[in-house]
């Protein structure tokens, strides 16, 4: 039985949402994962099992923030991706991406200016990047996608940024040179407010790993 006739209400939501976006808006000239999980060591403690659940065409931004156990959770991640048909890319850690095999780099917004040489090393690779800021995102040029957040009230590091809200996501897309994904506060019940905001996929973190439970 495919993975996708076993999932829940609210990850079966999260994902045909997610689906949605990437039929209408642009993809760049490269086939984006629908649905990002990005990994957080406090937060998601166990990510490789959300990843084994995700539909495959799905992705997993595995960010270790310098965890001591990086390594072996990134190679638990890169098993279960491989097995789900999910791509893996890694929060900023280029060599990390090299040991483990993974699909492509995350960069923070801070390393957006990386993109450039990596995507000459391993043009294979898919490279996607973080963006808060109007400036940030009408600089990034060398990335396949774009991850804008927090668009609604979100946890972690977002908690102290004022949410953007669907217009101002809308606005700030429509600026990019690129495909965006929207992250923060996303779930199944608010998922379905971005049916036009021009994303081109959805993004989260405690709410994909919530919806993809047992």
């Amino acid at each position: 039985m495919p993975l996708s006739d076993t999932l829940s209400e609210e990850a079966q939501s999260l994902w045909d949402a997610a689906r949605a976006l990437a039929r209408t808006a642009p993809q760049g000239g490269r086939t984006l994962p629908p649905l990002l999980f990005f990994t957080d060591p406090a937060r998601t403690p166990r990510p490789w099992e959300t990843a084994a659940r995700l539909p495959a065409g799905a992705g997993v931004v595995f960010r270790h923030f310098g965890a001591a156990d990086r390594v072996e959770t990134g190679q638990r991640l890169r098993e279960a991706t491989h097995r789900a048909g999910v791509r893996l890319l890694v929060g900023l850690d280029a060599e990390l991406a090299e040991q483990i095999g993974a699909d492509g780099v995350h960069l923070p917004e801070r390393a957006l200016s990386a993109a450039w040489a990596l995507s000459g090393r391993r043009p294979d690779w898919l490279l996607t990047g973080a963006a808060h800021s109007p400036e940030a995102v009408r600089a990034a040029r060398d990335v396949h996608a774009l991850v804008l957040s927090p668009v609604f009230p979100a946890g972690g590091a977002s908690s102290i940024k004022p949410p953007l809200g669907v217009e101002r996501f809308s606005a700030l897309a429509a600026l990019a040179p690129c495909p965006v994904y929207t992250l923060g506060g996303i779930t199944a019940a608010n998922a379905p407010l971005l049916a036009a905001s021009g994303a081109c996929g959805l993004a989260g973190v405690e709410a994909i790993q919530t919806a993809f439970a047992d």
